[in-house]
């Protein structure tokens, strides 16, 4: 089984079915493609197959053009009917891993995407689950529903891990120029998905099991969580210090060793670093053990957007205004600059916390067309002058290069900026606070 899967991984002629087109399947789908591996996305919103299948995407990193190539080229298609998985030779899983309302990994995505890949598995396949989840998911969960067929791993069938490391909108590095990390349950597991990713990625990084590989992506997450966490502590000392964090951080940033600048924001965003490090501590609680930095570096950062409207509610009051009654303009609702994406962003939980407070809150961002809150849909207004004139307080959440920032100073009587997105900005200073 493993000669066989090897040449058809090496001549190209194995098909691959990714499950779930979103953010981490669909770009590794279309770089499969471009390397004339054939693939079949597969996907439960038949909306979204809909889109692929027109060659559209719905993904920052994944142009219509490419997609539109792959498409007619028949590298790639896209279905709901998991019975494709039946010609699939390699098998990666990129589905959601959120986390419950108490901070329990919701690993229902996967375990239903693992038995539709029990339903279809045959001898000579390769499945590799590539959503982040808690050491030990892999050996411990997936491994003896896809052993109820009877195949044996390492001989019959082969499983790893590999963590997705996607960074939306990263203009440097995507899906093909990231390392991997690489974990099998066998020797031969490993083997084999290493090969598998070096056929389209820079670079497979073998490690000893399935729970290491598990365990390198909450690393990755955990370090820039309670790293942000910290620079974000830094911010609420500076501002009861009366000194810029901004200008520290700079400053200490001159030292050629020893440092590494992080900076503070209105709090974490997108689907890794505010979610990842919960399912160490989850599983860590487990084994009776307490993640003191992760539960410290969650609890400040989760709190970063209560302090942002705390800010506003003083800049404001030093105009004699209140925030109740008071128009508010936010601008940029992705959780990062230049994107789309608004999973986790900090920006919808400023928004509540503004309204709560009575004030009347619009939002601009060029790249979000509209959001969801709760039971309601806000739509972007448009970014005017006259729109700026007639707010008491512009809110700067996501610092997208789209903007003017000298325009939206020079217009706005009031701006609080959590990005130092107006470092630049001459003149026009006394009208704005930064975090």
């Amino acid at each position: 089984m493993y000669k066989t899967l090897e040449q058809k991984i090496k001549n190209r002629t194995a098909v691959v079915g990714v499950i779930g087109m979103g953010y981490v399947g669909l770009p590794l789908a279309v770089e499969l493609g471009k390397e004339n591996l054939h693939v079949i996305g597969i996907d439960i919103n038949p909306n979204k197959v809909n889109l692929i299948n027109s060659g559209k995407s719905d993904i920052d990193d994944v142009s219509d053009e490419d997609l539109k190539s792959l498409m007619k080229s028949g590298k790639i298609k896209a279905t709901t009917d998991f019975s494709a998985l039946k010609k699939a030779d390699c098998v990666p899983i990129c589905v959601p891993t959120p986390l419950s309302k108490t901070k329990d990994p919701d690993v229902s995505y996967i375990l239903a995407a693992v038995r539709e890949v029990q339903k279809y598995l045959h001898p000579g396949q390769l499945v590799i689950l590539e959503s982040t989840t808690y050491p030990g998911t892999t050996e411990e969960l997936i491994l003896p529903i896809l052993q109820e067929t009877g195949l044996k791993v390492g001989k019959d069938f082969f499983l790893a891990f590999s963590p997705e490391r996607v960074d939306p909108g990263n203009k440097s590095y995507g899906t093909k120029n990231t390392p991997r990390v690489v974990g099998g349950i066998t020797p031969e597991c490993t083997k084999i998905a290493k090969l598998f990713y070096e056929q389209t990625i820079v670079k497979a990084i073998p490690v000893s099991s399935t729970k290491s590989a598990e365990m390198v992506k909450l690393l990755e997450n955990t370090f820039r969580s309670v790293n942000i966490g910290l620079v974000n502590e830094v911010a609420l000392m500076c501002d009861r210090l009366k000194i810029d964090v901004w200008e520290i951080i700079d400053a200490a940033n001159t030292k050629p060793f020893g440092f590494m600048p992080f900076y503070p924001g209105p709090g974490l965003g997108g689907h890794c670093i505010p979610i990842d490090p919960h399912y160490l501590s989850w599983k860590l609680k487990s084994l009776n053990y307490y993640a003191r930095f992760i539960e410290l570096a969650g609890d400040i950062n989760s709190h970063m957007p209560e302090y942002v409207v705390e800010r506003v509610n003083r800049a404001l009051n030093e105009k004699k205004k209140s925030l109740k009654g008071s128009k508010i303009l936010v601008l940029g609702v992705a959780y990062k600059r230049d994107i789309k994406d608004v999973r986790e962003s900090p920006a919808l939980d400023v928004i509540k916390l503004l309204e709560n407070g009575g004030a009347e809150v619009s939002y601009n961002d060029p790249h979000v067309p509209s959001i969801r809150m709760d039971d309601s849909v806000m739509k972007s207004v448009e970014l005017t002058k006259d729109l700026l004139q007639k707010a008491d307080c512009v809110v700067i959440v996501t610092d997208h290069t789209a903007y003017d920032y000298d325009f939206i100073v020079q217009n706005s009587p009031l701006v609080m900026d959590t990005r130092n997105a107006t470092k630049n900005v001459k003149g026009n200073q006394k009208k704005i606070v930064k975090l």
